[in-house]
């Protein structure tokens, strides 16, 4: 049965904290990656970065799936079924002894978050649209920064105190947490005459008009580009921080000063989009990651990069990252009201897959430097802005 909307304060809570899954489970676990490393992949650190990836890769895959679900059988009962599976993969993962099944525990724990991830932009589709959705989607993503500013911080308390493995215990509270708040207030946004029966041709179909969709395909192809730039970062910055810098005890406060510069972009944005629009911002956002980027990589042919500089780079990444995100979703969003669950599964799933397949080499990569890491930056920003200029205009 549907009920009348929430207070939009609640409701930006609710929804930023079922977004903010993803960002908690990522980053309260950064802190955990050296005695992980130690434990598990002593003699090839590099591998370690693999625990973010492939929670990536199984949110990527199951986001394609979790939208057209919850056109059929509503948003509530999918949400709910995503957060048991992040629950039991956080489980594998607690009790894993090797590396490999630690990962497969992490893969399930990204399938299991596709659900809150998908279906909560899902719910906002169903009851705001256009450049007012833009503007709930910024200020979600405003309270959403907060997640990744104090999870490190969170995390390195948890695995002092417990041990790295309790940093699992912790992902499971935030999932009862936050899908139990949404389950308990939030009533279902999509009534039984507008579902859509699961069926392969229908899904079929749903696809096909999406990836027609100019702007939904360019919108798509722009997020994977920004997410490769998103998750190479994610998984090397602990790595520089601690190899590169030495500053591995004090990354935490680092990385939540970088996530609330972050924060900012989503603030300014959420206040300029009604009046400047999507297209202009995202181009924007591409601009500053061109321009900061360029500038540090002829900067590290003629002597080495330091850390101030580096985290000047890093935050002005983050910056680009959280000015564009929000309107690229609202942007390919926008015509697909009528498949929205199906629509936000999609642009999740294609972007978050392709933009990990660009992470992964670009981490791979680390060669005690930000270097390689900031010049593929500069390149994927570059791309972005070829192609926004050319498509969205």
């Amino acid at each position: 049965m549907l009920t009348k909307k929430l207070s939009t304060f609640e409701f930006i809570i609710i929804i930023a904290m079922n977004f903010s899954a993803i960002a908690f489970s990522i980053d309260a676990i950064l802190p955990a990656l050296p005695e992980i490393s130690a434990a598990m992949s002593p003699t090839s650190p590099n591998k370690t970065q693999l625990v973010i990836s492939s929670f990536v890769i199984g949110m990527g895959i199951a986001t394609l799936f979790t939208g057209p679900l919850s056109d059929s059988f509503g948003r509530k009962k999918i949400i709910l079924l995503g957060g048991i599976i992040y629950i039991t993969g956080a489980l594998i993962a607690s009790y894993s002894k090797t590396l490999e099944i630690m990962l497969i525990g992490r893969f399930v724990q990204g399938i299991g978050v596709a659900g809150p991830r998908v279906v909560a932009l899902a719910i906002v589709r169903d009851l705001y649209e256009g450049r007012r959705m833009a503007q709930i989607v910024s200020i979600a993503m405003i309270f959403f920064t907060l997640v990744p500013a104090i999870a490190p911080m969170l995390g390195a308390l948890i695995i002092s105190n417990f041990g790295w493995r309790s940093i699992f215990i912790a992902f499971i509270v935030f999932s009862i947490v936050s899908i139990g708040w949404l389950l308990i207030r939030q009533g279902e946004t999509l009534s039984p005459e507008h579902r859509v029966k699961f069926t392969f041709l229908n899904l079929t179909n749903s696809l096909k008009e999406c990836l027609s969709n100019k702007i939904f395909l360019t919108s798509t192809a722009l997020q994977a580009l920004t997410f490769g730039i998103l998750f190479s970062s994610l998984s090397t910055i602990q790595q520089i921080f601690d190899t590169t810098y030495n500053k591995n005890d004090s990354f935490p406060q680092w990385f939540a000063l970088i996530a609330l510069i972050s924060g900012v972009a989503s603030f300014a944005n959420s206040l300029l989009v009604v009046k400047v629009g999507m297209r202009k911002l995202i181009e924007i956002g591409f601009m500053i990651g061109i321009i900061f980027s360029l500038s540090l990589t002829i900067f590290s042919y003629f002597t080495s990069i330091s850390f101030l500089l580096y985290f000047i780079w890093q935050s002005s990444a983050f910056f680009m990252i959280g000015s564009i995100i929000g309107n690229l979703n609202a942007l390919a969003m926008q015509p697909m009201g009528h498949i929205a669950g199906l629509a936000a599964s999609i642009i999740g799933s294609i972007s978050t897959i392709l933009g990990v397949m660009l992470a992964i080499p670009i981490g791979l990569s680390f060669n005690g430097t930000p270097t390689p890491l900031i010049l593929a930056s500069f390149i994927l920003s570059f791309l972005g802005l070829l192609l926004a200029r050319k498509v969205l205009n």
